[in-house]
């Protein structure tokens, strides 16, 4: 199972997923944590559970399933730098807008996004 449906269930269904070993294995906290994080009523119930990221994942599941409150949750999640750094190159070396670097993004392979940053390069220290 994925991290999205442990959070479908624990954020507007009743219905326990966790029945087997398997399932409990595949529980990650950390996703679900995450996942919680992006809301203000449940910021500091993901908080508890990473200070208590030693307990096993069926307490931490059962936990986030009777104290979070149901209701619809959604959100986007956070890009990693590096895309966003791939689209900033895009943008400024061919003069795009964000919507059509987006775009670019997706034809262009690793080599070609590096021969770009090579390209754009201005010097200083690298990281």
């Amino acid at each position: 199972m994925n991290p999205f449906e442990y959070l479908n269930t624990i954020n507007y269904s009743k219905k326990n997923i966790m029945v087997d070993d398997a399932s409990e294995k595949s529980y990650s906290g950390f996703m679900i944590n995450r996942g919680l994080s992006y809301f203000p009523d449940t910021v500091l119930i993901a908080n508890e559970m990473n200070i208590n990221h030693h307990l096993d994942h069926r307490l931490q599941y059962d936990f986030m399933m009777n104290i979070v409150t149901k209701k619809k949750r959604f959100s986007k999640w956070l890009k990693s730098n590096e895309e966003l750094n791939s689209i900033n190159t895009i943008k400024e070396y061919y003069g795009y807008s964000d919507e059509k670097a987006k775009s670019i993004l997706s034809l262009l392979s690793h080599e070609q996004l590096n021969e770009l940053k090579l390209r754009m390069y201005k010097g200083g220290k690298r990281k």
